[in-house]
């Protein structure tokens, strides 16, 4: 059985499931479109190049309109609600499926998690606008919802709007990109710090009744008001706001709900490695699988398990995170300006130990936000003006950390906690003290450990690199125009490296320098 799933509104993608294999995960951001952007038509015709066949099922994920009338997509944003019928399409009888935009972010939880024996899982949804809590037995039904604080990631995002000068007074929209940049700032603030006004501001924030996101002026009176995003008092309530809100979920969890199951992690606010990490260290669970496209880049994929185990009774699904287009070969680096050889991993580690950053690129692209060592800058990890290239090379403010990709058997050497994380979800503390590039404020890094299994092309330039330098570890940030997503087009990188003076890509086996490059 063909599925095919598609999610509306801003994130919007599409998805495909064969007989429980996913086909593919295509992001509509991804091929340097804007981020978050909605479905774009030249998603659904490469989505449409990929299948086989025409869908057996169509899925739509539910979501809102609103205008002039306001009416559900489909199955709506909230609640359980699932639509099922028939329709035509392109000629064919077909079925149609529909269930809410809920509903996408608990099944997609359930489809990519690892089997389970557990006769419960618990399945935390914290995004934009839900924060509720699902236990789900083993069958995947919904057997009790406890609900915590809604909308807790535009709570996050609105303290960032509050402090920032930038942003209008009278505003009351959402900007998607300001939860991750407060998260950076938040490690540069102590909650302890907080003074009783502070507190009050972040009290409003949590206040169960708010409606957000309010106009900006409603905190005028707040120390954090237009203060600027970088000033201690937005730094101290990042710092306060994230303890904060952490706290409410997990004494929600321990008053709340049966200990020692399962914890997966679904919502935007999936993709904040503090968080992630707290919940490791919680003893509330028996375990915790945050999946590595939890926002809504996931939601089209969750769609298709939901139809999936609507009309089969399955739902988990076998997956594989570069499950993205191909990259395209639309031109040819210009001989004159480019010369060509032959990828050789040892010779790439010197280049990389040199101080050179290397535009990398591998294979299909990776689903969800985070480059994954197949769309990826990479460069040396041990001076602190790395860091500091690589935010101008990204046109990103000086104060965003970077991240490192690392060998499993470097991990325990490099830093605490010994534990695999392939998809660069959690934090985890530096040990050495040479590595100043991705080494954050707080002594933290997040870090993307890398196996021969996983991904053999980076584990073979990481070995290498180890020869060269004793540790085998790299900056890995993702390689895309800022506020665009990654670039999957020859014509779109070499333009992208000639603009910011990157003289190094390779793209799989091919390795092109820049003529005018330092040697």
């Amino acid at each position: 059985m063909l599925i095919l799933a598609i999610k509306p509104g801003h994130d919007g993608g599409i998805a495909a499931l064969r007989d429980g294999r996913l086909l593919f995960s295509l992001e509509s951001e991804k091929d340097s479109y804007r981020r978050y952007t909605g479905l774009t038509p030249a998603t659904v015709l490469s989505a449409a190049e990929l299948c086989d066949g025409i869908p057996d099922v169509i899925a739509l994920g539910g979501w809102y309109r609103r205008g002039v009338i306001d009416r559900h997509i489909g199955a709506g944003y909230e609640g359980q609600e699932i639509h099922d019928g028939f329709r035509d399409f392109f000629g064919k009888r077909v079925r149609y499926f529909s269930s809410s935009h809920e509903r996408s972010h608990i099944m997609m939880a359930l489809g990519l998690a690892p089997e389970s024996d557990a006769e419960f899982r618990t399945v935390l949804v914290w995004e934009g606008y839900t924060g509720a809590y699902y236990v789900v037995d083993r069958n995947a039904r919904i057997v009790r919802t406890v609900p915590v604080l809604s909308q807790p990631g535009v709570r996050y995002a609105q303290l960032f709007a509050i402090a920032d000068p930038a942003y209008p007074s009278d505003a009351t929209h959402q900007r998607f990109q300001d939860s991750g940049k407060l998260m950076a700032l938040a490690a540069f603030g102590r909650a302890e710090d907080a003074d009783a006004d502070i507190v009050a501001t972040v009290d409003r924030l949590l206040d169960p009744a708010a409606e957000l996101p309010l106009p900006k002026t409603d905190f005028r009176d707040s120390p954090v008001y237009d203060s600027g995003v970088t000033s201690q008092a937005t730094k101290t309530a990042a710092a306060l706001l994230t303890r904060r809100v952490f706290q409410l979920f997990e004494d929600t969890a321990r008053r709340q709900l049966p200990a020692g199951t399962p914890l997966l992690i679904s919502g935007g606010c999936g993709l904040n490695c503090d968080w992630n990490g707290l919940w490791r260290q919680s003893d509330h669970f028996s375990s915790v699988f945050v999946p590595p496209c939890t926002n809504d880049s996931g939601s089209a994929i969750g769609t298709a398990v939901d139809a999936l185990h609507h009309t089969t009774g399955r739902y988990t699904v076998d997956w594989n995170v570069y499950g993205g287009l191909p990259f395209d070969r639309d031109s040819t680096p210009d001989s004159s300006v480019w010369s060509h050889r032959p990828l050789d991993h040892h010779r790439l580690a010197r280049t990389l130990s040199a101080g050179h950053v290397v535009a990398w690129v591998q294979g299909r692209w990776e689903i969800g936000p985070r480059a994954l060592g197949h769309r990826s800058l990479l460069a040396e990890p041990f001076t602190a003006r790395t860091r500091d290239r690589l935010n101008e090379i990204k046109a990103r403010e000086d104060y965003r950390p970077i991240a490192p990709c690392c060998r499993t058997e470097d991990v325990a050497d490099l830093f605490e906690g010994d534990f695999d994380d392939p998809y660069m979800l959690y934090f985890r503390k530096v040990k050495s003290s040479e590595l100043h590039a991705v080494t954050h404020v707080d002594g933290s890094a997040r870090v993307q450990t890398v196996s021969r299994a996983d991904n053999a092309e980076l584990h073979t330039l990481l070995s290498a690199f180890a020869r060269e330098r004793g540790a085998g570890a790299l900056c890995n940030t993702s390689l895309n125009f800022n506020g665009r997503g990654f670039i999957n087009r020859m014509s779109d990188l070499v333009e992208y490296c000639e603009a910011r003076g990157i003289d190094d890509m390779v793209v799989d086996d091919d390795w092109y320098t820049h003529r005018g490059a330092a040697v």
